[in-house]
């Protein structure tokens, strides 16, 4: 697989249901041993919970301009768990069956990363996390 927007993600964006640079975008780690892209996916609940290794907070500072998503590098913090090979980005409401997966992503620089219960810092592409 290679870095993918989902299908139901840019549907949200082109009807007003999805906003990246003012609703509350999250990433997520993602062992992908159990796991595998499909383009039917719309909600968090779709990735299995024992799949999910860990939440950043918040992204901060998230932009769009020119068709790309960008934002300031994340944080996952003191990470234990499985090998993570990809990272999911998600419209977070708080719960994972209304939680829109927007984008897959796991040729990234750094992935895979083994959780060794330390930080694990993020730093977004230079030139952001997507374009459309």
């Amino acid at each position: 697989m290679t870095n993918a927007v989902y299908p139901k993600a840019k549907e949200a964006m082109m009807s007003g249901d999805l906003a990246l640079d003012t609703d509350a975008v999250v990433a997520v780690l993602v062992d992908t041993a159990s796991y595998t892209y499909s383009t039917s996916h719309e909600f968090l609940s779709d990735i299995p919970v024992g799949e999910r290794v860990a939440t950043s907070a918040t992204l901060a500072s998230p932009t769009t301009v020119n068709g790309v998503f960008d934002s300031a590098n994340t944080l996952f913090s003191a990470v234990t768990g499985d090998v993570s090979e990809a990272l999911v980005l998600v419209q977070n409401s708080g719960n994972a069956s209304t939680s829109r997966l927007i984008a897959y992503i796991d040729s990234a620089t750094g992935l895979p990363v083994t959780p060794d219960g330390t930080n694990i810092n993020i730093t977004v592409n230079a030139s952001g996390w997507f374009a459309l």
